[in-house]
C-alpha cells in the first residue's frame, strides 16, 4: 500500500464521518428517498390515468377507504395525482437542472480561465443580458413559443437559470487558474483546452454541488408557478396545476390545494436540507473543526 493511500484513508474516514453526523443531509436524502420511491410505484399502486373520474366527486380525506385523501371535483383520485406529480416534478427539476448545469459550468470555466480577454468579457455579457431578463416571463415566453410540453418546460427553465451556475464557476476557474500547477501546465506547452478540461473543470465544480441542490429546488418551484398558471404539460399530472384547480373550491374543499402544495413544500425541503448538509461537508472550515 503506497504512502497516497494511506494519506487517503483517514481523509475518506473523516468525510464519512461528516456525512454521517449532517442531520440535515440524512434528513433531505431520507425525505428525497421517499419522494422517489412514490414517484417510482405511482404506476403499479395506481395503474391508469390518474386523470379519470373513479368515484363521487369532493370526497373528504379518510371518508372513502379506497381512497385515504379523497377525490377532486372531478372524481379523480387526489393521491393517485399526487404520486404522479412527484414524477412529473422531479422529471422536469432535473432535466433543467442538467441543462443549467452543463451550459453554466462550461461558460463560466472558459469565462474564468480567459479572465480579462475578450472571450471573458463576451462570455459575461450575454451573462448579464440573462440575468437581467425576468426569470418567469422570459420561460412563460418560450413555453408559449414552442407550446407547453415536458421537454419546454425543461428548456425554459433550464434556460433562465444557467447565468448563476456561470458566474460561479467563474469565480472558482478564477481562483485555480493562478495556482502553481496550472501554470506548471503552461509552462510545459499543455492546450488550453486539456488545461481547462482535466485540471481546471474538476477542481472549479465542488460549490457547483450545493449550487445545484438549491437550483433543483428553486426549479421545482418555478415549474409549479408555470402549472398552477396553465403553462404545465397538460397530458401530465402536476402539483402546481392540482393547486392550480383546487383553487377554484379552496373555501369549501380547501385539501385540494392544501395536499399538492404540501408535496411541493416538502420536496424543495429536502434539496435545501440537502444543500445544507452538502455546505457542511465541503466547507474545510468546518472539516477542520471536525
Amino acid at each position: 500500500m503506497t504512502d497516497s493511500t494511506l494519506q487517503a484513508i483517514p481523509r475518506r474516514t473523516g468525510k464519512l464521518q461528516r456525512i454521517r453526523g449532517s442531520t440535515s443531509l440524512l434528513l433531505g436524502l431520507l425525505i428525497l428517498l421517499v419522494i422517489v420511491i412514490c414517484a417510482i410505484l405511482a404506476s403499479w399502486l395506481f395503474p391508469g390515468d390518474p386523470r379519470e373520474m373513479v368515484s363521487a366527486p369532493n370526497l373528504w380525506p379518510g371518508s372513502n377507504p379506497s381512497y385515504p385523501l379523497g377525490t377532486d371535483m372531478m372524481g379523480r383520485d387526489v393521491m393517485a395525482q399526487l404520486f404522479y406529480g412527484a414524477r412529473a416534478s422531479l422529471a422536469i427539476g432535473l432535466i433543467a437542472t442538467v441543462l443549467a448545469l452543463v451550459c453554466g459550468v462550461l461558460i463560466g470555466v472558459v469565462s474564468g480561465y480567459f479572465a480579462s480577454t475578450w472571450l471573458d468579457d463576451v462570455l459575461m455579457r450575454v451573462t448579464e443580458v440573462f440575468l437581467t431578463m425576468p426569470r418567469l416571463l422570459f420561460a412563460i415566453a418560450i413555453i408559449l413559443a414552442l407550446g407547453p410540453t415536458l421537454f419546454s418546460l425543461s428548456l425554459a427553465l433550464g434556460a433562465t437559470s444557467w447565468p448563476q451556475i456561470a458566474r460561479l464557476v467563474r469565480a472558482e476557474a478564477m481562483k485555480i487558474r493562478e495556482q502553481d500547477f496550472i501554470r506548471a501546465a503552461n509552462t510545459l506547452g499543455l492546450s488550453h483546452t486539456r488545461i481547462i478540461f482535466r485540471h481546471v473543470l474538476p477542481n472549479s465544480v465542488t460549490p457547483v454541488m450545493v449550487a445545484a441542490s438549491v437550483l433543483i429546488a428553486q426549479i421545482i418551484l418555478s415549474e409549479a408557478s408555470l402549472s398552477f398558471l396553465g403553462l404545465g404539460d397538460p397530458s401530465l399530472v402536476s402539483w402546481g396545476g392540482m393547486v392550480g384547480s383546487g383553487r377554484e373550491v379552496l373555501r369549501t374543499a380547501w385539501y385540494m390545494a392544501a395536499l399538492p402544495g404540501l408535496a411541493i413544500f416538502i420536496t424543495v425541503m429536502s434539496f435545501m436540507l440537502i444543500g445544507n448538509g452538502l455546505n457542511d461537508l465541503f466547507n474545510p472550515r468546518l472539516a477542520i473543526r471536525k
